[in-house]
Parts: C-alpha cells; structure tokens; sequence
C-alpha cells in the first residue's frame, strides 16, 4: 500500500514538474520526485541506489539547476505540447505499466536490509563508489562557491561598461533636474 502511495505522488510530482510556468517550481517539483524515488529504491531493497539518489539526483542537481536558474533568470515558460496528448497519456501509462509489471515480483521480498547493516553496505562493500559519489559532491560545490566568488569578472565585458556608464549618465541627469 505504501508503495503504491509512493508511486503515484511520485506521479503527481512529475506532472507538476512538467506543467510548472516557471522554472524555479519546476526544479523544485523535481527535486520532490527525487526524494520520493530515493525512498521506493530504498523500500525495494537497493540502499546504494536511494543514497546516491538522494544526494546527487536531489541533493546535487537541485541546486545546480537553482543556481542556473538564478543565473539565466527565471521567467515564465509558454506552455506548448510537444506530443499530442492521447499519445503522451499512452506512453505514461505504458511506462507506469512496465514500472509496475518489473517491480511486481519484488513486492514480497523482506529481509534483504536486515541482512547486512546501512554502513557496512556502502563503506565496505560499495566505498570506491561512495568515494567517488563524496568526490563529485564536493568538486560541485566548490564549484558553486568559484562561480559565485567572480563578482567583478562579468562586470569587465564592454557591454557592462557601457551600460554601467549609460547608467551613470541617467542618474546624473535626474540629479540635475531635481536640484532647483
């Protein structure tokens, strides 16, 4: 029963996601499905594949796709199907088909995370691609700082001096007419 709550918010997500105007909802409604798929996987019985999810899919790409979007702007998206909609419908439903008939026999396994402990699975063995998943994280991040750090290096093109000089030529002139 859980699963199948899990699966169709999960759903609900993804169509949220696609329908958002703006691109910021849509990160974030996708970030959601992210959540929400780390914890099937981990239901199914593959922790590896919830952690790794968990941290790059909405842990990672959230705030790369944040970070664009802060960047690019975020202005509203003119919704336009690129699929007529019987044809989309039927895909969906064929893909949530195929989930389900794929993840139908693994319903009834229990026990397979009782057998060995969280830690142990994935710093001994699975630690190389831990390590590597740390690596990427970490190598992100400084990436965002570094690109957040150049706060005068987009201010040196010459259309930003010249908008800055036009801006400077627009404030003095209203200077001008204010004073009496």
């Amino acid at each position: 029963m859980i699963d199948l709550l899990l699966i169709l918010v999960t759903l609900v997500f993804a169509v949220q996601a696609f329908r958002a105007a703006r691109l910021l909802s849509a990160a974030l409604w996708l970030a959601g499905v992210s959540v929400l798929l780390a914890i099937f996987f981990f239901r199914l019985g593959a922790p590896q594949v919830a952690v790794i999810e968990l941290s790059v899919g909405a842990g990672l790409v959230t705030v790369l796709f944040v970070f664009a979007i802060s960047v690019a702007g975020d202005e509203p998206v003119a919704l336009r199907s690129l699929l007529p909609w019987p044809l989309a419908a039927a895909l969906a439903l064929g893909a949530a088909a195929l989930l389900g008939w794929l993840t139908l026999p693994l319903v009834g396994v229990e026990g397979a995370l009782a057998e060995r402990p969280l830690a142990e699975l994935l710093w001994q063995q699975r630690g190389l691609d831990m390590l590597g998943q740390v690596v990427i994280i970490f190598c992100g991040v400084l990436g965002m700082l570094g690109l957040l750090a150049e706060a005068k290096a987009p201010l040196r093109q010459p259309v930003a001096a010249e908008v800055a000089a036009r801006r400077e030529r627009e404030l003095e002139e209203m200077q001008q007419k204010a004073l009496p």
